[in-house]
């Protein structure tokens, strides 16, 4: 048993390192790519928000299928569509084609290739006592990936040049297909008394406390990928070398990984709820710190240090939150609805970073925004109450 699920968080790892990894790199690509073809940082950003919402379109479909049907075929297409997405994007040549490729097919490609897919294999692997620790473990195996893949990608792009590194990504998300042998995700058949899909859907729908964490984790989405993207860009408006851009980005990656670790142990020993209030309030807190004090290379590693430590702590929470509140059975779909808020967040996030500049000449605007909105995400999970729906407990008692 222990050796199983061993090896299922061995592969959900190492397939969240590399569709995580080579994602968080995407914004290195907006200055080479906009410089070549003479757009203005909208473009780009438009893709990458086009992608994020994509992803979240698609992933309660995809989370729906690998319930039903088990994670390994969700995965297996979504890695084939992402790295043909990446082999398209590496020849995009007009906002379109860069649409097309970098939004619509890596986003669908990344639905079946991250966390509400494979944190929903994880879910089910583990029992309840261990779960929130193998979602945090699995989750900073991706920010593992951001930070090994960062510094990788900086050297394709000076060695090969944008086009040629994009085609070598797509080569090292193609690894993820045989990955996908070590998913030994086998959903329980579904007996008499189970909920059908309908009620599953009606069941969370009615719960204020889902509807709650959606909202928070629209809040995550929105900040996360309007600093992924537009970071680097803003550090070079403070007059930082490009370097230092990398460099915060590799670190969010690397403390990511004790961030969520530590996040997925917090977990499974005090209020996730609770613990969400409290990140999102430090967000806050750090963001203000970062815009109002003069940025220099040392602020900057600072603020890349700090922001790792919170950066995707959310999702451990928010999805064992999920499973603790409606059970496991439908964790991917469910954990996949959530998702779609995250990803709302991103699409706003990552493109009103690029309408903002473009129309301002600067981002204070969407800083601001972004404090706000922690603010608001620790509001809204406050109140979120960690207690199984009446249908667990009475299972729980009658067992």
């Amino acid at each position: 048993m222990w050796r199983t699920s061993g090896w299922i968080l061995l592969g959900s790892a190492l397939i969240l390192a590399l569709s995580l990894g080579v994602r968080h790199g995407f914004g290195l690509f907006l200055a080479p790519m906009s410089a070549q073809f003479g757009w203005g940082r909208e473009v780009f950003a438009f893709a990458i928000a086009f992608q994020n919402l994509m992803w979240g379109l698609a992933q309660p479909f995809a989370g729906a299928l690998a319930d039903r049907y088990g994670a390994a075929k969700v995965v297996f297409a979504g890695g084939v569509q992402y790295a043909c997405g990446l082999i398209l994007m590496s020849m995009s040549s007009s906002p379109l084609s860069l649409s097309l490729s970098a939004g619509v097919l890596i986003g669908i490609g990344l639905s079946g290739t991250s966390f509400s897919v494979i944190l929903g294999v994880v879910g089910r692997a583990l029992p309840p006592e261990k779960r929130s620790m193998g979602m945090g473990i699995a989750s900073a195996a991706g920010s593992f990936g951001q930070f090994a893949m960062l510094p990788t990608t900086l050297g394709l792009l000076g060695w090969l040049g944008w086009s040629a590194a994009l085609l070598v990504l797509g080569l090292l998300v193609a690894f993820i297909l045989p990955l996908v042998a070590m998913l030994k995700d086998v959903p329980p058949a579904r007996a008499e008394g189970d909920q059908t899909l309908r009620e599953a859907l009606h069941e969370a729908c009615t719960h204020s406390g889902f509807w709650l964490l959606a909202l928070g984790f629209f809040v995550c989405g929105f900040q996360v990928v309007f600093i992924g993207v537009h970071l680097p860009a803003y550090l070079v408006d403070q007059h930082l070398p490009a370097r230092v851009g990398t460099t915060v980005l590799a670190l969010i990656g690397l403390f990511n990984v004790f961030g969520t670790y530590t996040a997925g142990w917090l977990g499974g020993r005090l209020s996730k709820p609770r613990i969400l209030t409290c990140l999102y309030l430090i967000r806050a807190v750090v963001i203000g710190l970062f815009i109002w004090i003069p940025v220099t290379e040392t602020t900057a590693y600072l603020f890349g240090v700090a922001m790792g430590l919170l950066w995707l702590s959310t999702v451990p929470l928010t999805n064992g939150t999920v499973a603790t509140l409606f059970g496991v059975r439908n964790l991917s779909m469910l954990g996949g609805i959530v998702f779609l808020f995250h990803q709302l967040g991103a699409f706003l996030g990552g493109w009103l970073g690029g309408v903002v500049y473009d129309r301002t000449g600067s981002y204070e605007l969407i800083w601001q925004v972004s404090i706000l909105l922690s603010l608001l995400a620790a509001a809204l999970n406050w109140p979120v109450r960690e207690r199984p729906v009446a249908r667990l407990q009475l299972q729980g008692a009658i067992v």
